[in-house]
């Protein structure tokens, strides 16, 4: 006679065993490596692919080897010259060594948020804000190595550093606003003067060139009176130099 009941324990142990192969059995892509523990003690780094741990003895932390961009919130950071501004920035970083990531700090992200945050003040509080607006790229270039020389001991490798973000004061703000219309004046009023001095120049050329050609200047007023009559004016104003009528008057002597 069929009894089911002699079969129970021969399927609990089946679900068991099915059960035991599927805990132990890890995959892992190609981003992702896996730190083991084995009883407490470091057993290696694990993937990417297909391994086996042994369930209840072997713990595995996973760690991704992707390029994590991580923001870093506004700081408050009193400049050089003891201007109050807001900072904020990016950095872009990835584990190159997962067991290092994961036995030599606690939480290697928080960690590397933290460090970011205080670096952050710590170099802009060291520069000018003339200096902050306009060498961006020499101050990205220092956080990033500052950082990467602090998270190498954590096996982190810090890409790159971007000063996101800088909120100035109203007041300052204003006061560069003035300063570059300041500027924008100066600029224009040394052209305008150097375009004076040149047509001032261009000028005495053309004055000594027509002394030396009396008859030059005479064909010039006469130039000068047909451009302005080809003008629809109703009086003209012409000056009438002594020389082209001279000749008039000495003729007029002689009669």
């Amino acid at each position: 006679m069929f009894n089911i009941f002699n079969y129970v324990p021969v399927a609990f142990v089946l679900i068991l065993v099915v059960m035991f192969v599927a805990s132990a059995v890890r995959i892992l892509p190609e981003y992702e490596r896996g730190v083991l523990f084995r009883l407490g003690r470091l057993a290696g780094v694990r993937g990417p692919g297909l391994f086996f741990i042994i369930p209840g003895i072997d713990r595995l932390v996973r760690v991704t080897l992707r390029t994590v961009v991580m923001d870093v919130p506004p700081q408050d950071v009193i400049t050089h010259d003891n201007v109050t501004v807001k900072v904020s920035a990016v950095i872009y970083f990835r584990v190159m060594e997962p067991q290092k990531a994961i036995v030599d700090v606690e939480n290697y992200l928080y960690a590397t948020s933290q460090l970011s945050q205080t670096t952050l003040r710590s170099v802009l509080g060291q520069v000018d804000l003339d200096e902050l607006l306009a060498n961006r790229e020499k101050i990205n270039k220092e956080l990033q190595e500052i950082l990467d020389r602090h998270t190498g001991p954590w096996g982190v490798k810090v890409a790159n550093v971007e000063v996101k973000n800088i909120d100035l004061p109203q007041e300052m703000q204003r006061a560069i606003a003035k300063q570059a219309e300041a500027e924008r004046e100066r600029r224009a009023k040394i052209i305008h003067a150097e375009g004076e001095l040149q047509a001032s120049e261009k000028l005495a050329q053309a004055a000594k060139m027509l002394a030396t050609e009396p008859t030059s200047l005479q064909l010039r007023y006469l130039q000068t009176l047909t451009e302005i009559g080809t003008e629809k004016n109703s009086t003209i104003i012409f000056p009438v130099p002594i020389d082209l009528i001279k000749m008039f008057l000495e003729k007029q002597d002689k009669a």
